[in-house]
């Protein structure tokens, strides 16, 4: 019976709760025991709070929201929850055991929407990387293969997920970070629009906007309700996405109108491939979006071919913002950071960012900005939908992209291979969803991803719930389960 209860998706979950079908309390040990039995194998989960969800669960005073006594796992890094561990992925802040004092807005959310939250999952160091293999807490494994990575930097909360610890789990997106994880562990993974989910009140911004906050889950009406739970604007927030006509479980299920979608299965001009798997997923979404009555054509925005040239004013912008960080994390710590307490990438991209001048800085911001007027205007001009792989290589395996003092560059080029397709929608604030479509013969799961127009969630939901009635995935299980 538990393990039919926790293959089921949150909103089955919470709707079980509200018949009185099972309690919270039942719900929550049922997470903790599949935690217990699998987290050895996967290392999702670096620091349980287990007595204080079950606490909470036999005191009765979790708010009636839409995912009331649903277990739920934060991502260890952006979203505080007051008097829990906040360690970003870094000694540091592990070593000095740091505790947040109270939560952001969004932790307030998602508690508001009755969610108990059983602890934080693992995270690269700063969250920097497309995988979750931290020093200080060790490698995530892919449920899939448990010799591969799980992607970054949402990597702990995707296996978690994929290995049906919990039905949905806090993620954060600043350069396909909740994609990338979704692709390589089969899951729904959206990056929303930026502005659409508050950042606050500790911050106005991530990464000069490229950041947003979501969850990643196995169902598209999961991903819609949670973004439902969590949208909206809190005072002094920057920017604000448009405004939301209905609510997006509304969208679940809605008549999409027949839609003119690209599709992308070349790499981008200085990228050396896609993977045949990868083209291959591509090539098999394009036929099914076409059977469901849409216009499919190959097209993709030509700025797309300046993927190089964005990629350095990209990694140029990132890094004075991890220069910062580190430096912040040196005053929670009490201490002035040294290159002795962070990782060889981690403190190759603080070397970076010290070494960006202002003028540089603002030069790259700039240069990004322009590039993503003309990526844009491809949708502008008649397109719904562009549909590419999420990322261009099936999982890597554990330990590809670990950077040492002499390979750092080496790594970053190995990124820009392995993500060319997430980072441009963290600089035009698109918003862009990975969908599990698609497994290649070695039992991986391969993603791909459809990117709206700025604001067009609406579009992926209806779309992506198409999709997801036409070949259904949540029943595919991995082998550790």
């Amino acid at each position: 019976m538990a393990n039919e209860i926790l293959n089921l998706d949150g909103t089955a979950q919470a709707e079980l709760v509200r018949k009185g079908a099972i309690s919270p309390l039942e719900l929550i040990d049922s997470a903790i025991a599949r935690i217990e039995k699998l987290n050895p194998q996967l290392n999702a989960v670096i620091t349980p709070s287990f007595e204080k969800a079950r606490a909470l669960a036999k005191s009765g005073a979790i708010p009636d929201g839409p995912f009331r006594g649903v277990p739920f796992l934060l991502k260890d890094l952006i979203c505080a929850s007051a008097g829990d561990p906040l360690y970003m992925g870094t000694r540091l802040l592990r070593d000095a055991r740091f505790v947040a004092l109270h939560d952001t807005h969004l932790a307030a959310k998602f508690r508001a929407a009755g969610f108990l939250f059983l602890g934080k999952t693992n995270t690269p160091e700063l969250g920097l990387q497309p995988t979750t293999e931290p020093e200080a807490f060790g490698p995530s494994r892919n449920p899939w293969d448990t010799t591969r990575s799980t992607g970054g930097s949402s990597g702990g909360s995707a296996a978690a997920v994929a290995s049906r610890m919990v039905a949905v789990a806090h993620a954060n997106d600043g350069g396909g970070s909740i994609r990338i994880p979704a692709s390589e562990c089969g899951l729904v993974g959206l990056k929303p629009s930026r502005g659409r989910v508050s950042l606050g009140p500790d911050a106005a911004e991530f990464w000069h906007g490229f950041a947003i906050e979501h969850v990643v889950t196995r169902s598209v009406r999961d991903s819609a309700a949670v973004l439902d739970a969590i949208a909206g604007n809190m005072p002094g927030d920057p920017y604000a996405a448009p405004f939301q006509r209905s609510p997006f479980t509304q969208e679940v299920g809605a008549d999409s109108g027949r839609l003119r979608v690209g599709f992308m299965k070349q790499a981008p001009q200085g990228v050396s491939r896609i993977h045949p798997d990868c083209a291959a997923a591509v090539e098999d979404a394009a036929k099914l979006i076409h059977s469901l009555g849409h216009m499919v054509e190959e097209s993709h925005p030509a700025a797309l071919a300046e993927i190089q040239a964005a990629a350095g004013f990209f990694f140029e912008a990132t890094s004075a913002h991890t220069a910062l960080l580190v430096d912040q994390i040196g005053a929670l710590a009490g201490c002035t950071p040294t290159a002795e307490d962070f990782e060889p990438y981690t403190w190759g991209s603080v070397a970076l960012g010290r070494d960006v001048s202002a003028s540089r800085y603002l030069a790259a911001i700039q240069w990004l900005q322009v590039w993503a007027r003309r990526l844009a205007t491809w949708w502008s001009d008649g397109f719904d939908l562009l549909l590419t792989p999420t990322i261009a290589l099936p999982p890597p395996p554990l330990g590809w992209l670990v950077a040492t003092q002499g390979n750092v560059e080496e790594v970053q080029q190995r990124e820009v291979e392995l993500i060319p397709f997430t980072p441009p929608f963290n600089v035009t604030g698109q918003p862009a969803i990975s969908l599990p479509l698609y497994w290649n013969s070695g039992g991986l799961p391969i993603g791909i991803q459809l990117v709206a127009a700025f604001g067009r969630e609406d579009l992926l939901f209806r779309v992506a719930a198409q999709l997801e009635q036409a070949r259904p995935w949540n029943d595919r299980l991995p082998p550790v389960c």
